[in-house]
C-alpha cells in the first residue's frame, strides 16, 4: 500500500511520520485490498487545545473510504481517525460479502 502524507503549514516530523505509517499499514489487517492512502495533517486556528485535524482518505477497488477527526494531539486525532476507517471498512467488507 502506498501511503502519502502532507503537513499542512508545518513541517512533521519523523516520529510523527513514522506513528501514522504504522497505524495506516494496521488497517490492512482489517481490509487487505487498500490500493493506497493519503493522510493530511491541519492545524486548525480555533482558539481551544483540540486544534489538530487529521484527515485519512483510503482508496480500495472500486471505492474511496474517508474519515476527518480532531483532537489535542496528532497521535489521538489519528487513532480516532484510524477507528473511524476500521469500521468502515468492516462494514464495507461484510456489504460486498454478502452481494
Amino acid at each position: 500500500m502506498n501511503i502519502k502524507i502532507h503537513s499542512i503549514h508545518f513541517d512533521a516530523d519523523s516520529k510523527l511520520i513514522d506513528f501514522i505509517n504504522q497505524k495506516v499499514k494496521k488497517l490492512l489487517l482489517f481490509y487487505e485490498n487498500i490500493i493506497s492512502s493519503e493522510v493530511f495533517l491541519r492545524l486548525e486556528n480555533v482558539s481551544d487545545m483540540e486544534n489538530k485535524v487529521v484527515e485519512i482518505r483510503l482508496e480500495i477497488r472500486g471505492n474511496n473510504v474517508f474519515a476527518k477527526k480532531q483532537s489535542k494531539t496528532f497521535e489521538e486525532a489519528t487513532d480516532l481517525t484510524i477507528e473511524a476507517l476500521r469500521r468502515q471498512l468492516i462494514k464495507h467488507k461484510t456489504k460486498i460479502g454478502k452481494v
